[in-house]
């Protein structure tokens, strides 16, 4: 049997990788405390399961739902984007519900990557803006994130050469794995850019609900010109701990949701009715036990933060997102730090490099652990560091 060259192309998915390493390490005992990946571990609304359970039974949505997703859903993510960010849409052109955002991240580049064609990735990034790339045949061009820069790219700093053949710009903030931040001023000039060189900007926005010390994070859709270029993904996992329900949108100028609509319709069959039904009472439901779940995350940053600057690993809090991002140790690199957490501490972190060349030097650590497990891990950390 002979599988496809694209799939010899793909290197293994990370959070599977540590999904894998975990299962080893509790089969021969160990007591695995896990910051490895971003799945919250707090739980759904009460009105958001509640509404879930209603639908459920409900015969009607048993059947196929639709491609382009319940009308109701729709309206309630535009109703969402003009009250959060003041930013007004047409909920049948502009808005197209996903199966989590990750599908619909994965599935953009078979719409826009012809192959040979350029998509500009953040390194560090999530790695499903290179792997959709990769299977659309596409080639991932690195744009560096670097600390000097606050983790923002140098749009100025890419050769002209690859800008010819460039069609998607990605982007991410607050920023998986760096934390890092962005403001309206940043996403003008983003923008420009992309008009001025005839490219999609592609900004994942899964953490903008979740920040601090009276940060608030902006949408790209908010600023001129963005309906002429931009989509944001954005979905219901980290923002109503919905992980698992598996349901998000992208929305923005009009052409490149068409065409994401258009491929999904020959891919999939929609989001299960019920599910829609929660997101919808997610959306349109009492909103004040966001700001707990904010405040518990501040709690986990801070006292992380303070662990860490204990054994000499200090990290600026950062505004934004669910993660830590950590300068490794003197002597160690991504890997070896990684692997020396495992083995003396049981203790899983992210490896810096697993999202790009550019993530040596650092780990990732989440915030979805609980406070006790957290704590623990702090002690633990203290012992194994020096």
């Amino acid at each position: 049997m002979r599988t496809a060259k694209r799939i010899d192309r793909l290197p293994p998915y990370l959070f599977a990788e540590i999904d894998r390493k975990v299962s080893e390490a509790r089969a021969r005992g160990a007591d695995i405390i896990s910051f490895g990946v971003g799945d919250p571990d707090l739980p759904s609304p009460p009105n958001v399961v509640d509404a879930l359970a209603e639908a459920a039974r409900d015969p009607s949505t048993h059947r196929y739902p639709s491609y382009t997703g319940m009308p109701d859903l729709r309206a309630a993510i535009a109703a969402w984007y003009e009250h959060r960010f003041g930013v007004r849409m047409e909920a049948d052109t502009q808005i197209q519900p996903l199966v989590g955002s990750k599908e619909g991240i994965f599935h953009l580049p078979v719409a826009f990557i012809n192959p040979g064609d350029v998509a500009l990735v953040p390194d560090p990034a999530y790695p499903v803006y290179e792997t959709g790339t990769i299977l659309a045949g596409g080639e991932s061009v690195p744009v560096s994130l670097t600390p000097e820069r606050g983790f923002l790219p140098d749009l100025g700093s890419i050769p002209a050469a690859v800008l010819e053949r460039a069609r998607v710009l990605w982007l991410n903030y607050p920023n998986n794995p760096t934390s890092a931040v962005a403001d309206v001023d940043f996403f003008q000039r983003a923008v420009d850019f992309c008009r001025s060189h005839d490219l999609l900007l592609a900004h994942d926005a899964a953490y903008t609900e979740i920040t601090f010390d009276g940060y608030t994070a902006p949408s790209v859709l908010q600023v001129d010109g963005a309906m002429d270029c931009a989509v944001e993904f954005h979905s219901l996992s980290k923002t109503y701990n919905m992980t698992g329900w598996r349901i998000g949108w992208v929305a923005g100028a009009p052409r490149a949701v068409e065409a994401i609509k258009r491929l999904k319709t020959n891919i999939d069959s929609g989001i299960f009715d019920a599910i829609q039904r929660a997101g919808i009472a997610a959306l349109n439901g009492p909103q004040d036990w966001l700001a707990q779940t904010v405040e518990r995350y501040r709690h986990r940053r801070d006292l992380l933060c303070d662990g860490l600057k204990s054994i000499g690993i200090v990290v600026e809090p950062p505004k934004g997102s669910i993660y830590l991002w950590a300068p490794v140790p003197a002597g160690h690199t991504s890997e070896s730090f990684t692997a020396h957490l495992l083995d003396e501490a049981d203790i899983v972190v992210a490896p810096g490099t697993a999202y790009g060349a550019s993530g040596e030097g650092f780990v990732r650590f989440s915030l979805t652990v609980p406070d006790d497990r957290l704590e623990a891990g702090v002690d633990r950390l203290r012992r194994v560091v020096s």
